[in-house]
């Protein structure tokens, strides 16, 4: 792709060192804005309510002037813009340009915390990053996002182990090709809209980082045929009636575009290789959702499919409608956009849609694990390490029969807690629940055998030998708790509450 026609229409990134060094020095960065503004301000303007942020940056200190500039997308003055910036570079390089009013911002620039404190800034159009002016209601077909909530979700749950080569499909305005070129000796990244790259190589570009193979094209196409040890994608999952907006519309029926990306991936992935999707997908009548996601599994993966949330169709296409502003025309207008969206999941035999995470491994096995659930409780980010380790969970439980397992020896991870709920004063709980503090938060009821079991592993024990000490203390024959416990201490395995404890030696 040549520099050409990246850059058509978007600003020349070849001196962008310098707008950095820039806006570091005037504290133009995550921190920086969240101590200017304060934190109702800083909240304020994640839900584009501007007010307070203009406010909070009357006066005339260079991070003010950046502020007004490049997040609130207000004109300010030429000689408080070459205060703050290195002028003649911004305009010349296109960043800036000159207007009756004063000097305006041609594009959306957010400053972004990187996970190790890096100071990062992610380029979009004017008004498009979620914390900029005004959102991306209303907006043209082929517009570039900023940092929304989804593509921060999928940064957060990405799994980051150093890989030879990573693949960003769709990448927007490039966020999760900017945090692969923490750990990817090589990034590629894609998508349908030329726009969309030239962005990209703005964000890494102002970030510091190293430049990403950019190539244009629909889904896999631009790959040919090169394999991955890493795909993420934050697809255009939107199921909605055609494919008005480029940024959410996928073009396929249904939820088609996000099986298309699923089943594909498997031939695209190397071996022990992850492939992470944002996606939706149908509930359709008479079927059961967790099958329908199963079923797009590709062979040789292991997966795991986590909805975190469930619309009906009123509430979904209710969203989507005011996304695109579309609450904002002429009410027979609205109504008749509503309609169709209705028509389209009435002609699908769409009651809701669903909405989370799909993770697949390449393992080549001929026993997969693909775990489907429901999880919509509060999470702690990031959750790459714990998808990982949901997947080396797997491969052990895999390979351990109940033989195996009681002759193990494991550990109660770190952040679990126990709860014993009951009527107060009573001298036993109805029932105990061990708690996570971290990661997936997972809550799961035990019985008194596997509170005790749970709290005793540290890993010196065999799990046999526990449970045979616990069945002398309740006066139970070892041999039936040995038969029937392993299925439970296999449960609290999967589920992260119990590790196999390290080779002892």
């Amino acid at each position: 792709m040549s520099t050409t026609s990246l850059a058509a229409g978007l600003p020349v990134p070849d001196q962008s060192a310098r707008l950095r060094d820039a806006l570091l020095a005037a504290d133009f960065t995550a921190d920086g804005l969240l101590e200017l503004l304060g934190a109702p301000a800083y909240s304020a303007l994640a839900r584009s309510e501007t007010v307070p942020a203009l406010r909070a940056t009357r006066g005339d200190t260079p991070l003010e002037t950046l502020v007004r500039l490049f997040l609130l997308q207000r004109p300010v003055a030429p000689e408080r813009a070459r205060e703050a910036l290195p002028l003649d570079v911004a305009l010349a390089d296109g960043w800036v340009a000159e207007s009756p009013d004063g000097i305006r911002a041609t594009v959306d620039v957010r400053p972004y915390g990187g996970p190790e404190g890096q100071d990062w800034y992610i380029v979009s159009d004017l008004g498009c990053a979620v914390g900029g002016a005004g959102g991306a209601s209303g907006r043209d077909e082929g517009v570039v996002l900023g940092v929304g909530g989804a593509s921060t979700t999928l940064a957060g749950i990405t799994v980051r182990t150093p890989v030879s080569s990573a693949l960003d499909l769709g990448t927007g305005s490039g966020i999760q090709a900017l945090h692969a070129t923490r750990h990817a000796t090589r990034v590629t990244a894609t998508d349908l809209n030329p726009r969309a790259l030239g962005f990209t190589r703005l964000t890494l570009a102002l970030s510091g980082a190293p430049e990403a193979d950019l190539r244009e094209g629909s889904l896999f196409a631009p790959a040919g045929s090169e394999t991955y040890d890493l795909i993420v994608s934050n697809p255009p999952f939107v199921i909605s009636p055609g494919a008005r907006l480029t940024y959410r519309d996928g073009g396929m029926g249904g939820d088609d575009l996000c099986r298309s990306l699923v089943q594909q991936a498997g031939d695209r992935l190397n071996e022990g290789g992850f492939a992470q999707f944002l996606a939706n997908w149908q509930h359709v009548d008479g079927e059961d959702w967790q099958e329908r996601v199963r079923s797009w599994v590709p062979r040789g993966c292991d997966a795991w499919i986590v909805q975190r949330e469930v619309q009906d169709v009123t509430q979904y296409a209710e969203l989507w409608l005011r996304d695109s502003g579309d609450h904002r025309t002429a009410p027979e207008e609205y109504a008749a956009r509503y309609d169709a969206w209705l028509d389209e999941f009435e002609a699908r035999g769409t009651k809701a849609v669903g909405f989370g995470w799909i993770t697949l491994r390449k393992t080549g096995s001929d026993l997969p694990s693909i775990v489907a659930e429901e999880w919509p409780h509060p999470v702690e980010q990031p959750l790459g390490e714990a998808v990982r380790a949901h997947f080396a969970r797997q491969d052990y439980l895999r390979t351990h029969d109940d033989a195996a397992l009681l002759a193990d020896h494991f550990v109660l991870v770190d952040d679990v807690v126990q709860e014993q709920v009951g009527l107060p004063g009573a001298e036993d709980p109805e029932h105990v629940v061990l708690r996570q503090n971290r990661g997936m938060r997972r809550a799961t009821k035990v019985d008194t055998v596997g509170a005790g079991f749970a709290g005793v592993c540290d890993g010196s024990l065999s799990a046999g030998r526990i449970l045979d000490a616990i069945a002398q203390l309740v006066g139970e024959d070892p041999v039936l708790l040995r038969d029937r416990t392993p299925e439970a201490i296999r449960l609290l395995v999967q589920e992260g509450f119990l590790e196999p404890a390290a080779p002892r030696g």
